[in-house]
Formats: structure tokens, C-alpha cells, sequence
């Protein structure tokens, strides 16, 4: 056992990996690539962005993280750039790994022998797009996964490596999700690179997976305005989903006397109660319900524009909302 696992060990420590994201997510499945001993030569990350109050430039979690464990880091504006293309064929990668970052140019995803290996965050082919957590909330889907796949031309079409599945319990929102499938990403990357360089893994294009219908798979496009905004006439369990689907950010938005009302957490209520969808009602002065096109939602959670975020029913105590309408 003692040797099988120098062999592993020796082989992780061989493969030079260059490793591509950017977020707060990419961050988990990069620790765990070095707490796995895997070489990761250097990382490539969005260039630093103005921040706060004086705009002063902010580095991204991943190249915060990489910097922290003294790997080289490029933060290039065009991925095409030829400077950028020779600083990275330098290094002389075996393999990327990209989590959270960018759509790749050929001449990027196809330069290591090996290829590239993409981190994604649905069950592939579900949810192809730069928004999968969310949609699959907003959706009401009660699962999802980690999906690890070999980059090819169209995005997020790759042939699969492997997948976790993860359930989505009623409590959840994007928040949460988020970080559980964080973890899992790095997990499953972890398990993935020891397959595929030991070559036991075989890539499944994504046609052949059970049940796969390109009619009818969910897409996940980039979350939009238009996309927060709250249509009362749906159903309460609709409009709860997209709550929990867009908290804490960029959160599902109304509007109260002419101001924004962004809502973070509700609750479907058991009584339908009947009135104009949007239409809102106090009970017992600190609860607050709306009337949807189907069944009423408590407010939980809301943020006024110009205040902080707080409970509804401290909202309650300083705002009269009772038979206004929210649009």
C-alpha cells in the first residue's frame, strides 16, 4: 500500500498543472489541488479590479490565494495576446484546470498535451452557462452536482470526466449552495486528475449520457436585471424559488413607493388568501404577506433602497405596507 502510494504521490508532483479561475469558488478546488501535492505551476486570473468607497484596485480570491502560497500568477486582458500565449506556453503545462473563469480561445484550452480539464457547477449537460447554481434554485430542481469535463470548442459541451450529485434541500439558497458545491468541485477535481493521469478515466461525450435530449435541457445564462425581477402574477412556490435562487446576490427585486425593495427570504405560506397579485397585508404587525397569482409568500427578509438589509418584521416596525401593492 506504503509504495502504490509514493507511486501516486510521485506522479501528482510530475504534472506540471496550470490552474485558471478567478472567485471566491475557484478558490476550494485550487487549496485542494496543493493540499494533494499537485504541481500547479502557476494560475491564471482576471486582472485586478477597483473596489470600495476609494476604488482602489482588488486583487481576485484566486490570485489573493496563489500569491499567499507563492505561485506565479498571470492576469492577462485579452486571452489571444501574444505576449500572454508565449509567458504561457513557458510554462510548460501538462494539463490546465479551469474553475469559474473565462470562455478560453483553442489556442489556450489546446495547448497542453493533456488537455484541459473544466470544473463545473450543475450535472452536465443540465445547466450549460455561466449560471448554473442559481437557475437550478430558480428552477425548484430538488438536485444538482459537480461536473468535471474535457474543454472542447462549444462551451460547456465537453466529453464528461466525472460527476457528484448534490440534493438541493427546501432550505437552500444560491448562498449555500454555492459553498457545499464548492467543496464538492474541489473533491471531485481531486478524484478526477488522479483517474485521468492514471488513466483509468474514459471522457463520455455528453450525448451518450442516460436520458440526454437536447430539446429539453435547462440552460443557465448569465443573471441579468431583467432576471431579478419579480413577476407577482406567478405562483407563490415560483416566486419563492427565485428568492432563494438570487440570495444573497444579487437578490430577487420589487418595487414600494417607487423605491426598490429587494427581497432575500420568504415563505410559502399554507393559506392561498385571494386579493391582486402584489397586493400586501399585515397580520398581527409583524407578519408580512403577499398575495401571488397562486397562494400568499411571507417576506423575511427585504432591503429598502438607501437602507440596510433586515428582517421584515423590523422593516415593519418603521413602514406602513399594509394594502399597498409591490410591482
Amino acid at each position: 500500500m506504503g509504495s502504490l502510494y509514493l507511486c501516486v504521490m510521485t506522479k501528482h508532483q510530475d504534472t506540471r498543472i496550470i490552474f485558471m479561475g478567478t472567485p471566491d469558488f475557484a478558490v476550494a478546488s485550487l487549496a485542494a489541488l496543493l493540499n494533494q501535492q499537485f504541481q500547479v505551476v502557476a494560475v491564471v486570473t482576471a486582472p485586478d479590479k477597483p473596489a470600495g468607497r476609494g476604488l482602489e484596485l482588488k486583487p481576485s480570491a484566486v490570485k489573493a490565494f496563489a500569491a499567499a502560497n507563492q505561485i506565479p500568477v498571470l492576469q492577462p486582458i485579452k486571452l489571444k495576446d501574444p505576449a500572454f500565449i508565449a509567458e504561457l506556453a513557458s510554462y510548460q503545462a501538462d494539463l490546465q484546470v479551469v474553475v469559474a473563469f473565462r470562455m478560453l480561445p483553442e489556442i489556450v484550452w489546446n495547448m497542453p498535451p493533456l488537455g484541459t480539464i473544466n470544473v463545473h457547477g450543475s450535472l452536465l449537460p443540465r445547466y450549460r452557462g455561466a449560471a448554473p447554481i442559481n437557475w437550478a434554485l430558480i428552477n425548484g430542481d430538488s438536485e444538482t452536482g459537480v461536473t468535471t469535463f474535457k474543454l472542447q470548442h462549444e462551451i460547456d459541451t465537453g466529453a464528461v470526466l466525472l460527476q457528484e450529485r448534490i440534493p438541493i434541500t427546501a432550505d437552500m439558497n444560491a448562498g449555500l449552495l454555492h459553498d457545499i458545491m464548492k467543496e464538492t468541485g474541489g473533491q471531485v477535481l481531486v478524484k478526477t486528475l488522479e483517474d485521468y493521469l492514471d488513466g483509468t478515466l474514459t471522457p463520455t461525450p455528453q450525448e451518450q449520457l442516460p436520458d440526454f435530449d437536447a430539446t429539453t435541457l435547462p440552460h443557465a445564462p448569465k443573471i441579468f436585471t431583467e432576471t431579478c425581477q419579480i413577476d407577482w402574477t406567478q405562483s407563490a412556490q415560483a416566486i419563492h424559488n427565485r428568492v432563494r435562487g438570487l440570495s444573497p446576490f444579487p437578490g430577487a427585486c420589487t418595487r414600494l413607493n417607487g423605491k426598490q425593495l429587494k427581497i432575500y427570504a420568504t415563505q410559502v405560506e399554507a393559506t392561498s388568501g385571494t386579493g391582486v397579485p402584489g397586493s400586501c397585508c399585515v397580520v398581527e404587525k409583524d407578519q408580512w404577506l403577499v398575495q401571488t397569482g397562486a397562494g400568499r409568500l411571507r417576506l423575511l427578509v427585504v432591503q429598502l433602497e438607501g437602507k440596510k438589509r433586515m428582517d421584515a418584521a423590523d422593516f415593519l416596525r418603521g413602514y406602513q405596507v399594509e394594502g399597498q401593492l409591490l410591482g
